[in-house]
């Protein structure tokens, strides 16, 4: 025979919660109270995680092309590679035992907890040493170069990064202060370009572009008040395309030091793009007007 909730604890406190939801659920469709949104294991993460104290010497790079690339690239030093075994297989790195660094075969909730959730690493981590500081002398031989006048969004200069090894520039160049150093993610954002195109620092922008000015480069700054329209701008056989940061743009010193302030014309009711947007664009046409007979 069953026994009475009233009387039995257990159960009085079971039929009493169940009463309590039925209300709360009947409130919320009636738009009474919010639904609050779902306390996800990802959510909860997000909450308790704060970012690794790694040492000046060490960076995490993560995702599978990030990753693929930094281990093709003789000058990284590798201290460790984490990765799951499904992420191992997509690698093709090969056997395990033959890598010249240390391989520890996780989980994607241990990766979770070492890069965060909003880390998109698909199953695989490295810990390397950063790149080499390049200088001015790290140029190589192509035409067209991509100059920041403190860009400060990791995420935009590893999309910038992309755009420019698509389009064939020889190098990034930014400033040492207020821009930002290598790092997870912007490796990711630059998805394996960063380990493929010089990303040189240098101290003083005007004095960079000064000496690019020496080397026969003719220097356009983005600007979207520019007098004239980037097509038109072009001139010479080497070009510097320099670009601002978010919101401010060009510092006064850039707009007084570039050849020419240019234009990105747009038809529609926006008049200015996302730096990465608008460096992608200028690199096309670079491109275009380089490559004519």
């Amino acid at each position: 025979m069953s026994k009475d909730p009233v009387k039995d604890k257990s159960t009085r406190d079971t039929h009493y919660a169940t009463l309590r939801r039925t209300v709360r659920d009947a409130k919320r469709e009636r738009g009474e109270i919010p639904t609050p949104e779902p306390k996800t294991r990802r959510s909860a993460l997000a909450e308790s995680w704060s970012p690794p104290k790694l040492a000046p010497d060490q960076v995490q790079l993560y995702g599978l092309h990030t990753v693929r690339a930094a281990l093709e690239n003789p000058e990284r030093v590798i201290v460790k590679l984490s990765v799951t075994q499904n992420a191992l297989a997509r690698l093709e790195i090969g056997p395990v035992d033959a890598m010249p660094f240390p391989v520890e075969i996780t989980t994607p909730q241990d990766l979770d907890k070492a890069l965060g959730p909003d880390a998109i690493h698909q199953g695989v981590m490295l810990e390397t040493r950063p790149l080499p500081v390049r200088r001015l002398d790290a140029l190589g031989d192509s035409p067209m170069l991509l100059v920041l006048d403190q860009v400060t969004d990791p995420h935009n200069v590893g999309a910038i990064m992309r755009s420019a090894v698509a389009f064939g520039a020889g190098a990034v160049i930014t400033t040492q202060r207020h821009s930002p150093t290598e790092s997870g993610v912007m490796a990711k954002s630059a998805s394996g370009a960063l380990e493929m195109i010089p990303y040189i620092q240098i101290t003083n922008l005007s004095d960079a572009l000064t000496e690019l000015h020496k080397l026969g480069f003719y220097s356009i700054g983005l600007d979207s008040d520019g007098p004239a329209a980037l097509e038109g701008s072009f001139s010479g056989g080497k070009l510097a395309l320099v670009l601002g940061a978010e919101g401010k743009g060009l510092r006064q010193k850039t707009r007084e030091t570039v050849n020419a302030l240019a234009r990105l014309d747009m038809p529609g009711a926006i008049k200015s793009l996302n730096v990465s947007n608008a460096a992608a664009i200028a690199l096309y046409a670079s491109r275009q007007f380089l490559a004519r007979p």
